[in-house]
Order: structure tokens, then sequence, then C-alpha cells
């Protein structure tokens, strides 16, 4: 029934009912569900004080705003149920199948967090004998990197699963896509240094994921090393030690030395054997998790991902997030290749057509046609939902001077590698200075710097962002030939902290008032063709010529805006009459000057930005 709604527009009423959408939705999309007039939609919102087109995304505040006007439960979808309804229309699940008495034991997957500069790096060196943390900027490490390692115990070869998180602050979402994907986590707290934020951060995210925890307590070789107070500081957050009468296993180990490398192996295997049963189908469809992504320049996209279920074999149809294609090879973390996948490894995957993003989703279709159909829809979702989530809301009142003004800093970010790009736009969307300005990400993406990203970057005022990337000749070229500022970090912070003094730069100057001198009026003169002219005694400060000025009588401001444009001390004129001297001020076309008046001088001053 069609009730007429805000401003004579007339809008089915839904009398409480529901309706899904998903994130990122135009009005065309909730009109069609309705029954109603895009246009008709695009009014109700105008008098609800916001602009939208009718096909342009809009973000979940504003659906649920219009959905109570009109009488609509209006749900938003979130990406993982939508993933879900999308599977479900090819036949297709995500999750455990069969019967569980057929599943195979599989290796325990372990995440390792912990502060930054704790050693979580150099520890994962030693139990692989690699030496990563030296090709990370910095000593930091910058995206996730997984690997499988083989420890005996009670005479049996065990293999054990690593992933590798990093410990700066800003990436903290992919930190948690870690928790969410291990068995246990390996919290690596420094001996000498004790339980830091982002100890207690990680800590957080293993709690949530409700994972067992067993704990490192690294850098023991050091002078100050005191791992009894790591056990006392951490049984704050609710680990205690076994020594204590607690249930979690603490050890002592060095990086450095390799001291206690196999225990901290033979406590993972204990853990994971006392609280997990650790089993997998190998036979359905295989599905897993993508940790990172990147682009090589011989392979093309290549996509670290962790088999979770069933068995990933070369020639597979895959999607992984909106990246699709057909399994050309399978590599190991050394590059070896292998022929297959079982679950609870991870393996490097060559022949997708586009890099996916860490944390997503991949599973096996039986036909490319579907894997390519997938990740179109994938595509189509993510890309209006990031379009409603870099839309600025815009009230009626704010419209003319969004439209006088429109200060925004566009960028294009290009990494090595999925995650990092976004663990970089997070961290660049979350700077706050102030609401005269904004920040988009126009483009974002894995490998060089392209000339079509420049050519991105010249049709608006944009700065390209490579970040362990480089631009490519055609692109270096161009960029130079035009003028495209394009910048290149290798460490995290140095990008934060100058595109935050870009914005900055962007703002409107501020201006505050310093106070230069006061006068009080002993007596005023007239003085053909120029006015009134106050003789005066200089109370405070210096006045100076050409200052502003405003005169106060009794207390009141009399006049403001005006101006010193005379001064003179018996009959020269000067620039500026320090205190306690007398001098004639003359205030421009001003007379209404009185004897006991207070001429007050200042200046405005641009106030530096914090």
């Amino acid at each position: 029934m069609a009730a007429p709604s805000m401003g004579g527009v007339s809008l089915p009423r839904g009398n409480g009912q529901t309706v899904r959408l998903p994130r990122g939705a135009s009005l065309t999309d909730l009109a069609e569900k309705i029954g109603a007039q895009p246009a008709a939609l695009v009014t109700a919102l105008f008098h609800l004080g916001e602009m939208v087109t009718a096909t342009q995304s809009v973000n979940d505040e504003t659906l649920q705003l219009l959905g109570a006007e009109i009488d609509w439960d209006i749900q938003v979808v979130s990406p993982e149920d939508e993933d879900r309804e999308l599977l479900e229309t090819f036949d297709l699940t995500f999750g455990d199948e069969g019967d569980q008495e057929d599943w195979e034991a599989r290796p325990p997957v372990v995440t390792v967090m912990g502060h930054v500069d704790h050693g979580k790096t150099k520890l994962l060196d030693a139990i692989r004998n690699t030496n990563v943390v030296a090709r990370e900027a910095g000593g930091i490490t910058q995206h996730i990197g997984a690997y499988q390692i083989t420890s005996e115990l009670e005479g049996e070869d065990r293999p054990i699963t690593f992933i590798d998180t990093p410990g700066h602050e800003s990436f903290t979402a992919m930190r948690a896509r870690g928790a969410k994907v291990t068995d246990i986590v390996v919290l690596v707290v420094a001996a000498d240094d004790g339980v830091m934020p982002q100890t207690v951060e990680a800590l957080n995210h293993a709690q949530a994921a409700d994972v067992p925890i067993v704990v490192a307590v690294n850098k023991i070789d050091k002078e100050g090393a005191n791992p009894a107070k790591i056990r006392q500081q951490l049984t704050e957050y609710g680990l205690v030690a076994e020594e204590y009468g607690g249930d979690t296993m603490f050890v002592d180990v060095s990086a450095t030395t390799r001291q206690g490398i196999d225990d901290l192996l033979a406590a993972i295997l204990l853990t994971a054997d006392a609280s997990l049963d650790l089993r997998a189908n190998t036979e359905q469809d295989p599905q897993g998790v993508v940790i990172e992504g990147k682009l090589d320049k011989g392979r093309g996209p290549v996509a670290t991902v962790l088999v979770q279920r069933g068995t990933l074999r070369t020639g597979d149809s895959i999607v992984a997030g909106d990246a699709y294609g057909r399994v050309r090879s399978l590599l190991d973390e050394y590059g070896n290749k292998l022929k297959e996948a079982l679950p609870a490894r991870p393996v490097q995957v060559v022949g997708l057509t586009s890099v996916p993003r860490a944390g997503d989703t991949f599973l096996v279709v039986e036909e490319d046609r579907v894997a390519r159909q997938i990740a179109d829809r994938r595509q189509a979702r993510i890309r209006n939902a990031q379009n409603a989530q870099m839309r600025k809301r815009i009230s009626l009142e704010d419209l003319d001077a969004a439209l006088r003004e429109n200060r925004q800093l566009n960028l294009i970010i290009k990494g090595d590698n999925s995650g990092t790009v976004e663990a970089l736009e997070e961290a660049l969307m979350k700077i706050e200075v102030s609401d005269d300005v904004s920040l988009r990400v126009i483009h974002r993406g894995v490998g060089s710097i392209t000339k079509s990203d420049i050519d991105l970057a010249l049709a608006d005022d944009v700065i390209v962002l490579g970040f362990n990337v480089r631009a490519e000749g055609q692109a270096t070229e161009l960029a130079n030939r035009e003028g495209i500022d394009v910048r290149y970090y290798s460490v995290i912070y140095q990008a934060i902290e100058e595109i935050e003094a870009a914005l900055k730069g962007m703002l409107k100057p501020e201006y505050e008032e310093v106070g230069l001198g006061t006068a009080e009026v002993r007596e005023v003169f007239r003085v053909p063709r120029i006015g009134n002219v106050a003789g005066s005694i200089v109370r405070s400060g210096t006045i100076t010529r050409n200052s502003k000025a405003r005169l106060v009588r009794d207390g009141v401001v009399v006049a403001d805006n005006l101006a010193v444009e005379s001064l003179r001390r018996f009959k020269d004129d000067v620039t500026e009459v320090r205190e306690g001297y007398e001098c004639g001020i003359g205030l421009g076309s001003f007379n209404d000057i009185k004897v006991e008046d207070v001429i007050e001088t200042f200046e405005m001053r641009e106030k530096p930005r914090e």
C-alpha cells in the first residue's frame, strides 16, 4: 500500500517488513526490492538532509535512516553472509562436509604474535634457518609469510605450519586475520622489555579467536632479562604458567643462540595434542584462505594460500576472492614445485588472473566458467562496498560550502603484496586532521607503478604511493613530463607521516590574535583634513603604525577593525612607540574618540599545525 511520505512523495510502506541489501547498494537496488520509483527515494532522502543520486552506492547508516522513515527494516548483509548466499546459488558451500571418522590428522597452524622488535621474525629465522629479518625494511615485518617445518616429538616427525604476522600497530587487521586461521598462538615477549601495548593487543586477538596460547619468552641471553617478571605480568591477563598451577606453557628461548627452540616446538605439539583434535577432510573440494598475494615479474599473480580442507592440486579451477584461474603450479616456501597440498599446508599458487587480497577465502570449483562468475560477482560487491565507504556524507546545510571548496587528497597506492596495500590504506584512512579535508584512495593494486596508473593520476590531483615497488620506464617518463607526484616508501611510518603532513598543508591557515600594545587616551585633538587624533600614553607593549586596532570604552568594545593609520611623537612621524611614552594616534576616518578610551593594537598570526 502506497502512502505519502515526506514532501508529498508517494512510497510503499513496509509496515516493518524486512528487506536485505548488500553493502554499498544504491537507491535503485532498494527501489527494485520494495517496488518503488528510485526518484521517489532520492526525494525522500533529500528531505532527510542527504544528497544521494539513484545509482550512487549508499552507506549502511543512510540506508537504515531511509528505511526507518518509510517503515522498512533494511538489513545490510555482511560480506560473509553475502558470499555464503552467492556460493549457495552455485550449489557450493564453504565449510566441512562428510563423516568426521574418515578425516585425517593435520599439522597445527601456528601464528607468531607480539610487540614490535621483540624478536618474532628472528625466532622464526632460528626455527626455519632462513634470514627473513635482513630483508625487512627497518627490521619490521611488513607482510604475512607462511612456512612449514618438521619437528621431532617422541621419535616421530611432526610438521608444523607457521604464520608470521607483522608487529607494527597499523597491521592490526592482518594480525587479526592471522588469529582467525590459526590453531595455536605463540606470543613472543622480550625478557628484557616486558609486556607492551602490542603484546596486549596480540593477546586480545588470540583470546577473541579462542585458541590456545604458548608464550615464548625471548632474549633470555640479554643482560637484564627477567623471565619470571614476564610470567607475573601475563598472569594479570589470564595467562598463568604451568609452574604456577595454570595451563599455559611458557618457554624461555633465545633466537640468537637458538636456546630453547626445540623446547618451544615440543610445547606447540604438546599443546596441540592436549587441547585440539586437528583433523581435516582431504577428499572434499579444496578450500582455504589467502595469506598474502603479490605480483611476480616472471610468474604473474602469485597467492600464498593456506589449505584448510580438501587437497589442492595442479590443474584445479580456483577462485580466490575476486581473482580466479586454473592452478598452473604449486610452490612451497622455497620455490620447489609440489604436486598437491594437503590441509594446513601453505603453498604458493600460480595461475590466477589477478592478485587476491590477504584474508580472502578460496575454493575449487568444477569449471572455469563458474570460477569466473563467482569472481565477477565478488568484484562487483567489493567495488560497491568501497564506493559506499569512500563517499563522504554531505548534509544540505553543508552543501554550499562543499561545492565552494573541495579540499581532498587523492591517492593511488601500489605495493608489493595485497596485505601490505590493504594495511597501508587502512592506516592512512585513520589519519584525522580536520573535517575540512578528506583523503580518498581512488585506486589500489599490487605490482609496479604502470603507465595506466599515471594516466589515472592525470585525471585529477593525485599522489601515487609506491610501497616496496618502483615505476616502470614509460610510467616514470610520463610522471616526470606531466609533473605527477610519485613517492616511494619501504617503511610504513614514513608514508603515514608524509601523507599526514600533506593533509595538514591542504588546510586553510588558522590565525590567532596576538596583542601588541595598549594606549590610554589623555586628550583628543582636532586636526584639519585628518580628523580626530588621540593624544595617548602607551600603557603596555608597543603601538605600531599600520597595526590593527580596536577602541574600548568603559570595558566595552566601541569599534573594531580599525587601523593605526598615523603615529606621531610630537611633530615627527614614527613607526612605533613603546610603553611609558606619549604619542598621537590617528585611527583613519574613525573620529568617535573620547578621553579615557583605551586603544588596543594587535596582529593576526598564522597558527602552526600540531
